[in-house]
């Protein structure tokens, strides 16, 4: 598969182009930006993503590419393949960053992630915080979640390699002139996204004292033998017929704690590139239908509603039943509703589904 850039579909749609050695620049919003010279768009160049922080319109290449054509999300790279200049028989193969490294296989980030959680522990404020959001305690410890490391991160990094785990190739570690190090983070809670089985594919950090991006992943892009994180999917529960779906590890891991539900979760409404496979692993289990649970604000917010039809449209090409999940607007997601409705036995959630698909 042909890893395409920012650069490499940016002169196939209708917007202004980068200036000449640019990194990230900057476009009027199409979502938000009304006014005459208005430019909240940022188009970031080394990380192939987009953001607007006005009114979060956010994303890859294929949802910039998809947005501006009209091409279905899930057929853009195909598409995209056809209209660049060069022949798909014979691609060429897109090297990793020469300071950088290959992503490592999930089992050996899952062992190097387990073995740093377990030498980090929970704050005792961030303890009290997933409680005040209805975890128990014995659901807080099953998750795994951390605080971040605020030690000696050579001297973690140090450990772990000394006793056997893999470094090279796991977001958020990297090489230095003194040695392998994790990199700096500011301060919250580490939170483990787990796929089907269950293994950590990578860590997000719920980040304190902040309104913008609180939830980030740990990764080490642009750094020695570092490697970057990518929009894994997360899951919550063993595979069920039904399964909900939702924005954000934490979120779905607190509504499954509250419902019993298994909850799937993205780590924004247009990071969809790892969906496809989820769902199709979920299908070789027995899934067959999906409801949407995002935060109320899908109803009102253009951007998110273009996500969301982007995610419809892939269920129902993968041949899924879905529908969709409608509660009190005063509570955006639908943890926030739980927790202030749910009965002490955890029910399933009761809300008023709207069925897309289902007859």
């Amino acid at each position: 598969m042909y890893t395409l850039h920012m650069l490499d579909i940016l002169p196939l749609i209708d917007i202004a182009q980068p200036p000449p050695g640019a990194k990230n620049y900057n476009i009027p919003c199409p979502c938000c930006d009304h006014a005459p010279r208005k430019r909240h768009l940022n188009i970031n160049l080394e990380k192939d993503v987009f953001r607007c922080p006005r009114c979060g319109f956010s994303g890859g290449i294929f949802d910039l590419y998809s947005y501006y054509t009209g091409t279905p999300r899930h057929g853009a790279y195909s598409t995209l393949l056809s209209r660049l200049p060069f022949s798909t028989n014979n691609l060429p193969k897109q090297p990793v960053a020469s300071n950088e490294a290959p992503l490592c296989p999930i089992e050996q980030r899952n062992e190097t992630y387990q073995a740093l959680l377990s030498h980090l522990s929970l704050a005792s404020d961030h303890w009290e915080s997933l409680l005040s959001r209805g975890l128990s305690p014995e659901e807080i410890l099953r998750l795994g979640y951390k605080t971040t490391s605020s030690g000696n991160t050579k001297l973690l990094a140090s450990h772990l390699l000394s006793n056997g785990y893999c470094l090279q190739g796991v977001p958020g570690f990297y090489q230095t002139a003194a040695g392998w190090t994790l990199i700096p983070q500011q301060r919250g809670i580490l939170i483990p996204v787990r796929d089907l089985r269950g293994r950590i594919q990578g860590l997000q950090i719920r980040c304190d004292n902040t309104s913008h991006r609180k939830f980030r992943w740990l990764s080490s892009i642009n750094r020695k033998s570092g490697c970057k994180a990518e929009s894994w999917v997360h899951i919550s529960g063993a595979p069920k017929d039904m399964v909900l779906l939702t924005e954000g590890a934490m979120k779905a891991d607190i509504i499954h704690a509250f419902t019993g539900q298994t909850v799937i979760a993205v780590a924004g409404i247009n990071a969809l590139s790892h969906l496809e496979e989820t769902l199709a692993d979920l299908q070789q289990c027995g899934t067959q239908k999906v409801m949407i649970a995002f935060d109320m604000d899908f109803l009102s917010n253009p951007h998110v509603q273009t996500g969301y039809y982007h995610l419809t449209e892939l269920l129902s090409n993968l041949g899924f039943c879905y529908g969709t999940y409608l509660w009190d607007p005063h509570y955006k997601g639908l943890d926030d509703y739980l927790q202030n409705f749910r009965p002490n036995s955890f029910p399933t959630p009761v809300v008023s589904p709207v069925f897309d698909n289902i007859p």
